[in-house]
């Protein structure tokens, strides 16, 4: 509870942090809205690219890593790493290429029907210029960078940064200011603070605006700040990673992999990375006794030597696009690292929650319902904000009219 004295400094530190943040944070609100249904937007937006029909009832799809290998033969000048395993029921299957040299390639990712393999479309992603294919990535290029590339980055991690610490700022202005002395007719803390959770709905325009930034704040302050250190975590990970390291424990996967030494000899081919990397994830399941709901992805770093193999598992937080991994050397197979979203490490816990959240990738379509209201209630925060600054700085102005 700040005392008296406190409160002039945090609530100026609260005033200009928000007008600083105001404009990303409407951008950001906004974007994060239609994001919340990318997949859903997409799939209306171009059925013919990201929607597929199988051609029989129960028609099995095609070898994953077939059609891996049909895109590296029709794209020969891009390395196709990434070979997703799986995709959900009525979606095409994304490849993602890389550029086999210096030249950019035209397009790095390509959306195929896992039933014919035949290439329905693609993208350089993010690319606006390419037209409707591009609105959504571009979309998210604004969210999280205003599309300026590692400027934009860096410019986003740092508000979020600010946006983190003002959370704790704004909440505190909310208390109740401490009583110096307690009289027997004096409320208890609680219900002293219960005003700042309620709308006034008499008291006029400025009041009511007032109310509804305070309360509004109070009411969204945990997603708020789920929000605002997730995109901590997303734009400027070296910071996360600073606060988090020392207060929990995380499993040090990326660490390891990292460090490798590519192992001398041929490496494996794609069909056997992925019969060793089911081998090494079913003892992985078996030792820390979780379920494997669904086969992902398996991609290969050439320069570290490594494959990755990725399921769904009881241990993932995300309804799709699970994350539980196996790391294993691409020559000899021998296992170097495992990364479980939860139940290993809390820091890696608290991470994959928090990233899930902010993604609205959990508990289907009402939870992105609540994400979609989210951001527009973080836009509509931040407006309200500047409305009351521009209130109290116009109040001022009359004042020091008055007296001179």
């Amino acid at each position: 509870m700040p005392s008296l004295q406190m409160r002039p400094a945090l609530a100026a530190l609260h005033r200009y942090a928000g007008l600083l943040m105001a404009g990303f944070l409407v951008v950001a609100g906004v974007t994060g809205s239609a994001l919340a249904w990318k997949d859903e937007l997409e799939a209306a937006l171009l059925p013919a690219v990201f929607r597929v029909v199988p051609p029989l009832p129960g028609a099995a799809p095609l070898d994953a890593l077939l059609l891996r290998e049909r895109i590296a033969t029709r794209f020969p000048r891009a390395q196709v790493r990434y070979a997703p395993l799986s995709a959900p029921p009525g979606h095409s299957m994304v490849f993602y290429l890389r550029p086999a040299g210096d030249s950019p390639l035209a397009s790095d990712e390509v959306f195929v029907d896992p039933y014919t393999g035949a290439v329905l479309g693609q993208r350089r992603w993010g690319e606006i210029g390419q037209g409707a294919i591009n609105l959504l990535p571009f979309l998210e290029r604004l969210h999280y960078a205003l599309a300026l590339g590692d400027t934009g980055l860096l410019i986003f991690g740092l508000i979020a940064i600010v946006w983190t610490v003002d959370c704790f700022i704004g909440a505190a202005l909310t208390f109740p200011a401490r009583l110096k002395k307690r009289s027997p007719g004096s409320k208890p803390w609680l219900l002293r603070w219960r005003p700042s959770w309620l709308l006034r709905r008499h008291g006029g325009n400025y009041k009511l605006v007032f109310d509804l930034h305070r309360a509004g704040g109070l009411w969204l302050w945990a997603m708020l700040l789920v929000f605002a250190w997730s995109g901590v975590a997303f734009n400027l990970y070296g910071a996360y990673a600073a606060v988090m390291h020392p207060l929990f424990p995380h499993q040090g996967a990326e660490e390891v992999v990292a460090r490798h030494t590519p192992s001398p000899g041929p490496h494996l081919d794609w069909p056997a990375a992925r019969a060793q990397g089911r081998l090494l994830m079913d003892e992985l399941a078996r030792r820390h006794a979780f379920a494997i709901l669904e086969e992902n992805a398996l991609a290969y770093e050439r320069e570290l030597g490594v494959y990755s193999y990725q399921v769904r598992s009881s241990r993932d937080v995300r309804a799709h696009k699970g994350l539980t991994t196996v790391f294993f050397d691409a020559a000899s197979g021998r296992q170097l690292a495992t990364w479980l979203p939860t139940g290993a490490a809390s820091g890696d816990t608290i991470r994959s929650w928090i990233s899930a959240l902010h993604m609205a990738s959990m508990w289907g379509w009402p939870f992105k319902l609540f994400i979609c209201a989210m951001g527009v209630l973080v836009a509509g925060l931040s407006v309200t904000g500047v409305l009351i600054w521009r209130r109290k700085r116009q109040g001022k102005a009359k004042v020091k009219a008055l007296i001179h």
